[in-house]
């Protein structure tokens, strides 16, 4: 075996663990943080939801250069793919076990990406770089957690004026928790078909997918509550109920995080093992199944071994969590990941999930929220990329003299 491969495989592995430590905890972090889960069924509900998403329905092909950051064709020699793959997996790996340590939850996208741009500007300047594509994941930043948070806000409050706020709060919540849960489940089908079948068409995920499950989820819930959870004490019996609905909608972004986010460990991986096998590659490389399958035992492995310390940040100390906020940050952060999809705007599903946790806050009050926290977490987001990129440049350039 090429030993820069298998420099690039162990790489590819690490890398995946820290996504798992650090972005996949997001997923069951809400569930933890309102009690739905306990963090051991949180890690191992994760690990195997994370490891299918990957192996099964991880994108059997995956771009070289991530998201079109850099103009392949100005890359001509072999060797700067492979250096360079190596520097952003091994910057944003380090970057990723930093943020982790830390506790604050921030985007192993804009880690890889900015990993990518450094390595291209030492090796060709910043001509080499899409700075529109740069400008998208600048955008997400402020984008991303301003639409989770209102989207979360909304529906928090729309939520708890359709069941709490009532006159007979016990059969408003027969009637209307069924509804929300089944709304919720309308999203999640048409989410599985866009992100993890990556279907294309939105009314075909609406129709065949979405709507589907959300009736039929709709009766299962009205009939449970009908046979197995009457309602005698509102509240009790309505976080019970959601409770129940919150496990799974946690275990679907877990699944979709999966089949979506392995790609940052894995595309530098297939990049550099379609040069040691076939010479220098275009944009598109086949994915074996053996590197999905690392990838999402990398990502089960993180959550595992130190996904609880982001899991505590997001699901305990922004802001208090009930199993029907958690619920809402589900169905919210579903929600606004599935319209960006549709209409192609950068959004990071870890900045959505932290600003529907900042927007649960604010519907109870400013000083529901822990601002310092929110601070931390802000400032985290803002030095990613340039942080990655310095890391990366720096490792690029003594690989470029020493390779």
């Amino acid at each position: 075996m090429d030993p820069w491969l298998l420099v690039t495989i162990i790489l590819g592995f690490a890398m995946a663990w820290a996504i798992g430590a650090n972005d996949a905890a997001n997923s069951m972090s809400t569930a933890v943080g309102a009690g739905a889960i306990t963090p051991k069924q949180a890690v191992i509900i994760a690990g195997i939801l994370e490891f299918t998403g990957a192996y099964f329905f991880g994108k059997s092909v995956t771009e070289t250069i991530r998201k079109g950051i850099l103009d392949p064709t100005k890359i001509t020699d072999p060797n700067v793919l492979v250096y360079g793959s190596i520097a952003a997996l091994l910057a944003a790996t380090l970057w990723l076990l930093i943020a982790t340590k830390f506790g604050m939850p921030v985007s192993t996208t804009h880690s890889i990406i900015g990993g990518i741009a450094g390595y291209g500007i030492v090796y060709a300047g910043t001509a080499i770089v899409n700075w529109g594509k740069m400008g998208q994941v600048v955008l997400s930043w402020i984008l991303s957690p301003v639409i989770g948070g209102i989207m979360a806000y909304l529906i928090f409050k729309a939520l708890t004026k359709s069941i709490f706020e009532r006159k007979n709060p016990v059969r408003s919540a027969r009637l209307w928790s069924p509804f929300w849960i089944g709304l919720a489940f309308v999203v999640i089908g048409t989410m599985f078909y866009i992100k993890v079948l990556h279907g294309k068409n939105l009314g075909t995920g609406v129709l065949m997918y979405g709507i589907p499950a959300g009736v039929a989820v709709f009766l299962i819930t009205y009939l449970l509550i009908r046979l197995r959870f009457p309602i005698s004490d509102p509240f009790i019996g309505v976080e019970t109920i959601f409770r129940k609905a919150q496990v799974v909608t946690s275990g679907y972004v877990a699944l979709a995080h999966g089949a979506n986010d392995v790609a940052n460990a894995i595309g530098p991986v297939a990049a550099v093992y379609a040069v040691a096998t076939m010479g220098l590659t275009g944009m598109k490389v086949p994915v074996p199944r053996w590197i999905l399958a690392l990838g999402g035992l990398g990502i089960a492995v993180g959550v595992a071994t130190y996904g609880y310390k982001v899991m505590e940040t997001v699901g305990k100390k922004i802001t208090e969590l009930t199993n029907t906020r958690g619920f809402t940050i589900d169905f919210s952060a579903a929600t606004v990941v599935l319209a960006a999809s549709w209409l192609g705007l950068p959004v990071s599903t870890t900045h959505v999930v932290v600003g529907a946790v900042m927007g649960i806050g604010l519907a109870r009050g400013v000083k529901a929220i822990n601002r310092d926290i929110v601070r931390d977490i802000v400032i985290s987001w803002f030095i990613t990329v340039p942080v990655a990129g310095l890391i990366s440049a720096a490792i690029f350039k003594i690989l470029m003299m020493v390779g």
